[in-house]
């Protein structure tokens, strides 16, 4: 449950403070004529993630074992390339996310009430069709017959909602950088958990082969309807009896994307040659002066 609300929580919160930056901008501009475009443009983009959402649940439905093994593990794995993407998207441009929709607004301003709201759906939409996706995976992954796991995506969307609204009215300011690391480098290791199950779909719609070699199985010490193995389960689709193809993709998608992830923004290799390549200049420049 802890790791759908902390989807719900993360996703919801990047929403909320788009909608938060695009609203306040268009107040203090004195441009409150422009708001009910926004808000319809907003209002679509959820309508159209719901609607993302539940035709991802109930056409599932209607498919055979095998279709819908394969189409949930080959979603899984999608919604697993989306999320890491937006997690570094999200670390490189955080800091500049206001300039950048400041810029997209006053643009759309010229052009009209439909450029507005096609602004708004677009700043929201994104985020919305990305959380569908990741929520009806992880969920779909991680659910053991009961409601919790939606119950955890709702409260997360919840909190998210709160937050943003607490962050518009000034009444609270976090370090939103160390926030989005923290959450994100979270995130990636549900995001594993998720791509293991998927692989583990595809495992059984005999897209991929091997699902008879199991890694290891310890179904006994943990079993799966215990309340730590529902724990595990629930917080990383922990899995007692992976397979070897499960535990071997879990493993190279965490360990480098992780490392890359909370390693030090500027530390790569390129930004290094170019600082060296800058100082290297300037010092033939001084010498020839």
């Amino acid at each position: 449950m802890f790791g759908n609300y902390l989807i719900g929580l993360r996703e919801g919160l990047e929403a909320s403070l788009v909608v938060c930056i695009l609203i306040a901008y268009l107040v203090k501009t004195g441009r409150r004529d422009a708001l009910k475009p926004i808000w319809i443009g907003i209002g679509v983009a959820v309508g159209v993630a719901l609607a993302f959402g539940a035709g991802l649940e109930f056409g599932s439905q209607e498919l055979t074992f095998e279709a819908q093994e394969a189409l949930g593990g080959s979603l899984s794995v999608l919604a697993v390339g989306l999320v890491t993407w937006m997690v570094f998207w999200m670390r490189r441009t955080a800091r500049h996310l206001k300039t950048e929709l400041h810029g997209k607004l006053d643009a759309a301003l010229q052009m009209g009430t439909g450029a507005l709201v096609a602004t708004a759906f677009l700043a929201v939409g994104r985020e919305g069709l990305e959380t569908a996706l990741f929520v009806w995976a992880s969920v779909r992954a991680s659910s053991d017959g009961s409601y919790a796991p939606l119950i955890g995506v709702v409260l997360g969307l919840l909190t998210a909602v709160l937050l943003g609204w607490l962050f518009y009215r000034g009444a609270l300011k976090i370090n939103l950088a160390k926030f989005f690391t923290w959450t994100g480098g979270m995130l990636v290791v549900v995001a594993a958990g998720v791509l293991a199950y998927g692989v583990h779909d595809l495992q059984e719609a005999n897209f991929l082969g091997g699902l008879a070699d199991k890694a290891f199985d310890i179904s006994a010490t943990i079993p799966p309807d215990s309340w730590y193995g529902t724990l595990l389960k629930g917080v990383f689709n922990f899995q007692p009896d992976p397979t070897v193809l499960q535990v071997t993709v879990w493993a190279l998608y965490l360990i480098p994307t992780l490392a890359l992830f909370l390693a030090p923004i500027g530390s790569g290799p390129s930004v290094r040659v170019k600082k060296q390549k800058a100082t290297d200049e300037k010092a033939e420049a001084e010498a020839s002066a």
